[in-house]
């Protein structure tokens, strides 16, 4: 298994544990890990125009896990934190230990 598989899977599982229902944990879950790999934001990757548009989404699917994340976090931040990783796009962050870069870079824009 590569290492994008486990990083894959283990986000799956761990999103696994807070889904609503079946559908969240079998269909909802695994292509949000899937998209957690790809290179930009989260929300872009799975197709939102907004983080309030992925924010109402998760809240719906997994809305004990929407409660714990912290408002000023992003989503694949949280998620791989969780996990005690670093998302592949990510990596060559030069603040991940706050993750703020991309939203003042989102908000000069």
């Amino acid at each position: 298994m590569s290492e994008l598989d486990t990083l894959c899977r283990e986000i799956e599982d761990y999103l696994k544990k807070y889904a609503i229902d079946d559908e969240a944990r079998y269909v909802i879950a695994p292509h949000i890990a899937k998209k957690s790999l790809e290179m930009n934001h989260l929300y872009q990757d799975l197709g939102f125009k907004s983080r309030v548009q992925m924010g109402a989404y998760m809240a719906t699917h997994f809305p004990r896990l929407a409660s714990l994340k912290p408002k000023d976090k992003l989503w694949k931040k949280f998620l791989y934190d969780a996990i005690g990783k670093v998302a592949p796009a990510c990596a060559t962050c030069h603040d991940q230990e706050h993750c703020f870069t991309c939203l003042i870079a989102e908000a000069s824009a």
